[in-house]
């Protein structure tokens, strides 16, 4: 078993592990905390309200009463993203967690979200969350939003829209969670490159607040000009400053506005219920996940950004990871027909600058092989119902990893990537 000796353990994370090792049954089997790459906050009610312009609100999100529910209105529409965007009450943390394991039991979707209880603290409180984080065996967290994936999509067409919100919502998250909570919680800013000198100087911002990492969606970036790549010559100024200050850009699962072209309805929930059936009816949108992150991760290294920013780091995170064998055989072809267009090989590169946190129904060995088990970290999605019901219940997925392996996944990848590494 490797243990983490007082000497080597970086400064960053606080208390010995050893001394931690014996105040949780699995901890005490592992010798050290893991360190979690994937929770969420649930958003509190004035989130996207309390730093945005009164004048900008209707731009942006409002709430709206509707046949004695609350929803939230984005741009001037009502979002319907989540049923019940006050929380209250909440289905439980890995609610499908069996069905997600193929559901053997044989129950429909919705049955496994009847469930609920009352919002707990921890979900919007970061001193509670502490004692909970404490009470998991785990040493930190990495923190992301729930509702603040998702809103860009809805307002990509209002690009001051879109710089208010992320501002406003950064802000607010600072105050209610902060980047770095403790060497604990290190909550991830939103950035949007819509207008890439706004991102630019929200980046500045967001350095100076002590970020550790920054969040953006896999999707296609809407600025004035139209959709564009996020490797676009356009985008140079603020990748120049994530490569200067060496901080981790994180790509997290979220509304990429992926059409299904007619095959399910538009919008950003995956499940829907057969007309007349009351049963849930599966379309290709549970995949849309997977394909934009696919879409987006490639790209990167088609437009070498990797070369063209060599101090680039990029953790994929919540998005899956069964395409990554398909994207490395995409790739080798590409370099072979068009050999003079890559300076490096891109799969040595991608393996170089990309770090894989698959779904935990993914198989984690194969991931292994691909990347290196130096470039895969563990995320829980904690506390999200298609998340683990505990995030060491991630431990059956790594059983098979040798002790040194297991260590990098579960801790020290992350680790590495929550530190600063200016270029």
């Amino acid at each position: 078993m490797l243990v983490c000796s007082p000497p080597e353990c970086p400064p960053l994370f606080g208390r010995s592990v050893l001394s931690m090792a014996m105040e949780h049954p699995v901890v005490a089997e592992l010798g050290y905390q893991p360190f979690d790459c994937d929770n969420h906050y649930y958003e509190a009610e004035d989130a996207f309200i309390r730093h945005v312009p009164e004048a900008m609100r209707p731009r942006v999100v409002q709430w709206a009463e509707i046949d004695g529910r609350r929803y939230h209105v984005v741009g001037g529409k009502v979002s319907r993203a989540v049923v019940n965007p006050t929380w209250n009450p909440i289905a439980k943390p890995g609610a499908l967690h069996g069905f997600f394991r193929g559901n053997p039991e044989g129950r429909g979707m919705l049955d496994y979200l009847k469930d609920r209880e009352p919002l707990p603290a921890e979900y919007m409180d970061r001193d509670a969350r502490l004692a909970v984080i404490e009470d998991q065996g785990l040493e930190a967290i990495w923190l992301f939003p729930t509702l603040g994936v998702l809103y860009e999509e809805e307002l990509k067409h209002d690009v001051e829209a879109v710089s208010a919100l992320m501002s406003g919502f950064n802000r607010w998250l600072h105050e209610d969670w902060g980047f770095d909570y403790q060497n604990k919680i290190f909550g991830s800013p939103y950035l949007s490159l819509a207008d890439v000198d706004l991102a630019t100087i929200e980046l500045e911002w967001c350095l100076n607040h002590g970020a550790r990492t920054i969040v953006m969606r896999p999707a296609p970036v809407w600025t004035v000009h139209g959709p564009r790549s996020p490797g676009d010559p356009m985008f140079d100024a603020f990748w120049a400053r994530v490569d200067e200050a060496g901080i981790t850009t994180v790509v997290h699962a979220g509304d990429s506005g992926y059409s299904t072209q007619g095959y399910a309805e538009d919008g950003f929930v995956s499940f829907g219920v057969g007309a007349g059936t009351g049963r849930y009816r599966p379309s290709i949108k549970a995949f849309n996940i997977e394909r934009a992150a696919h879409d987006w991760l490639i790209t990167m290294s088609l437009e070498k950004m990797y070369t063209r920013f060599p101090n680039l780091r990029v953790a994929s995170v919540e998005n899956g990871s069964d395409y990554l064998a398909h994207m490395f055989r995409k790739l080798r072809q590409q370099r072979e027909k068009t050999p003079r267009w890559f300076d490096h090989d891109p799969i040595d590169l991608f393996r170089e600058h990309v770090w894989m946190n698959p779904f935990w129904e993914d198989d984690v060995d194969e991931v292994v092989g691909l990347m290196g088990a130096d470039h895969v970290i563990f995320g829980s999605d904690w506390p999200h119902v298609e998340g683990m019901p505990t995030p060491l219940d991630y431990l059956s997925e790594v059983k098979n990893l040798s002790d040194d392996e297991r260590l990098l996944v579960l801790r020290d990848n992350t680790r590495g990537l929550t530190e600063l590494r200016p270029g």
